[in-house]
């Protein structure tokens, strides 16, 4: 672990020279656009093709679709026990989404007309499913309960195979709960491409929601123009920040967490207000490497990219903090500073606070999508929400007395801009 000072005057650029690690390189974007190029010109043929040689599955065209039956059967073999939990994940989740459902409104504007705002469902989405290193079985529930509670009419799901043409019967069964049929066992870059550009299959989505690897995440980029994206949420990231009130077992049990991902690109952050704790911490998370089944995997992403900053007050913890703008932030440091920080940390895709808040209730059950910008997207970009699955449309109504109103600001800025044509449309109404 690389430990660098947030007072340092070459921080920034030291902290912006590691995360530049988690980029994409050219390699993955020529080969990302040469998959969208092909997919594009050849269409199912293309599709079946990339399966076959990143997923090993023998896909036709006719099998790209998973049958209802098969949700249905899947659903029933899935155990009682792990359906319970999937459901109470699920209630959380629509409980707190639905508080933040976009509503109709009229009102008043002061020329006296009426002008307000209408929401509607997007017509027809597409919901990205990882299933390569793990199926994420959660991201279903983080995607489709929010698609579903604005009300999509149409929501395609696309989620890898294995080399048998199968998806894993959690994922299923999670799909079976929240009441979704159209789901394609296809992933990678082509799922994306056949999904944003449409084949005689799949029929094109109008927007991509959902998390993905570096080439999932690059393949939403290049295809952004001719579908919506939800974000570019990529390989995860997250910001421990301790001080002495923390647990230290705590902190690193949430490091290991998110380094076990396995992409190998994640980034993980340790911020202490003083150097011995940062040093503790790091023993305990090699202490800890014994008790975790991916120990290989997190080993390599610990070796690359884990970094270590000590900041000493709340100004400095913010400054590192707004600069990386994590996936997920934990606060495991006293109140005080925690209120301090609610205010001062404006990037952060999520927030933990205190020493019982680990990222994975976030991740599972907590009930906010645990669907969030990487990469310092958080700067411009928030966590997945219930209006990125509505667009909002503004409606105004004019009449006789109000446009005799509003004439005078429209003549002042017609002349302005040298628009006469407009400022005339209004004028002749307005007599």
């Amino acid at each position: 672990m690389r430990v660098l000072q947030a007072s340092s005057k070459t921080f920034e650029s030291d902290i912006a020279a590691f995360c530049r690690g988690a980029s994409v390189p050219r390699e993955i974007s020529d080969s990302v656009a040469a998959i969208i190029a092909d997919v594009r010109q050849r269409g199912d043929e293309a599709v079946g093709y990339y399966a076959a040689k990143f997923d090993g599955a023998k896909l036709r065209a006719r099998d790209f679709r998973v049958k209802p039956a098969d949700i249905a059967a899947a659903a029933k073999r899935f155990p009682a026990s792990d359906m319970k939990a999937l459901k109470a994940a699920h209630e959380a989740i629509v409980e707190f989404h639905k508080k933040s459902l976009p509503k109709d409104w009229s009102a008043k504007n002061p020329h006296g007309a009426t002008v307000g705002e209408n929401f509607y469902p997007i017509r027809r989405v597409g919901l990205y499913v990882p299933g390569g290193e793990v199926p994420l079985v959660s991201t279903v529930l983080m995607t489709a309960t929010l698609a579903k509670l604005a009300g999509c009419p149409e929501i395609a799901v696309f989620t890898p195979s294995n080399p048998s043409g199968k998806v894993a019967d959690a994922i299923l069964a999670a799909l079976h709960l929240v009441g979704l049929e159209e789901i394609y066992c296809i992933g990678g870059v082509q799922a994306i491409a056949a999904a944003a550009y449409g084949t005689l299959t799949v029929p094109a989505v109008d927007k991509l929601f959902g998390p993905g690897n570096a080439y999932v995440c690059e393949a939403k980029r290049q295809c952004f123009g001719t579908v919506g994206v939800d974000s570019l949420p990529g390989p995860s990231e997250v910001m421990v920040v301790i001080d002495d009130s923390a647990d230290h077992a705590f902190a690193a049990a949430d490091l290991l967490a998110q380094a076990e991902h396995g992409s190998g690109r994640e980034k993980i952050y340790l911020v202490a207000t003083d150097t011995a704790d940062l040093e503790a911490v790091r023993a305990e998370v090699t202490a800890q490497l014994k008790f975790v089944s991916r120990s290989e995997k997190i080993t390599k992403v610990l070796a690359t990219g884990f970094v270590g900053i000590v900041a000493k007050n709340a100004e400095e913890i913010a400054k590192a903090a707004n600069f990386v703008a994590p996936e997920h932030l934990e606060l495991m440091v006293k109140e005080t500073l925690q209120k301090t920080l609610l205010k001062t940390v404006t990037t952060a895709g999520a927030i933990m606070l205190g020493n019982h808040t680990p990222t994975a209730v976030g991740d599972f059950t907590a009930g906010p999508s645990h669907v969030l910008p990487t990469g310092g997207a958080g700067r411009f970009f928030s966590g997945l929400r219930i209006a990125d699955f509505q667009r909002r449309t503004s409606v105004i109504k004019y009449d006789k007395a109000s446009i005799k109103n509003a004439a005078p600001v429209v003549a002042a800025f017609a002349a302005l801009e040298k628009l006469d044509a407009h400022g005339r449309s209004v004028k002749i109404r307005a007599l």
